[in-house]
């Protein structure tokens, strides 16, 4: 079990160290008038501009800059796993949100979440090869490091015999949740339209009272600025 632990936890390090890095291969491929440039993730991510014929052409993405700071935070804390227990909880949980949203973009057209107005596009941008595998790469992570946090924490509950693990406590806060829903008493047809008449009546009355309370104040606000 030990031995699973630590390739898991090795492997999630890796695949979120893959994915980081593939930020800086070509990101976008696209055609203008000065022709064929492609952008790597990281030119994408802080805006850096590139000289063309002269001109600096400004290609960027608030959306990929905050995914390649989610993908760095999935990387730290995935290697900080090897000296902080509790790394082991935000390391699949940031990397899982960074491979949802990488695959949004993804799966989007470039133009959606790129601005490019600085360039006179003549044909449609396409993501790279690099790019696609980003996503693919978090998505793996993410699985090493929740076996990675499910087989440490069975191995810290074995070892101390007096705690529970995190399946089995789940399991028993859903027993519980599951209890305490059942001592729920469910108010009968007669009560719920007795009490739905009540809040209608309730507010029809204080609806009156506010209407009735601005008419009178704007009457009174006319009549003090014709005096």
């Amino acid at each position: 079990m030990k031995a699973v632990n630590k390739i898991s936890q090795i492997s999630a390090i890796v695949f979120s160290a893959a994915a980081t890095v593939l930020f800086f291969f070509p990101f976008i491929l696209l055609n203008t008038t000065v022709g064929d440039i492609s952008f790597v993730g990281a030119q994408l991510a802080f805006g850096t501009g590139i000289e063309q014929l002269g001109g600096a052409a400004l290609y960027k993405s608030a959306k990929i800059c905050f995914c390649f700071i989610l993908a760095v935070a999935t990387l730290l804390f995935t290697a900080l796993t090897f000296k902080f227990k509790k790394m082991r909880y935000w390391a699949p949980v940031v990397g899982l949100v960074d491979a949802i949203f990488m695959l949004v973009v993804i799966l989007s057209k470039p133009t959606y979440f790129v601005d490019h107005r600085p360039l006179e596009l003549t044909a449609v941008p396409e993501y790279t090869l690099y790019a696609i595998l980003i996503p693919v790469a978090l998505f793996v992570s993410v699985a090493f490091a929740t076996c990675h946090l499910f087989v440490d924490d069975y191995i810290m509950v074995r070892e101390s015999k007096d705690k529970k693990t995190i399946l089995r406590r789940v399991i028993h806060f859903l027993r519980d949740y599951k209890s305490e829903v059942n001592k729920i008493v469910w108010p009968g047809l007669n009560d719920v339209v007795k009490n739905t008449i009540v809040v209608l009546v309730v507010t029809l009355i204080i609806g009156a009272f506010i209407w009735l309370l601005d008419f009178g104040l704007g009457q009174l606000m006319k009549l003090v600025t014709t005096l």
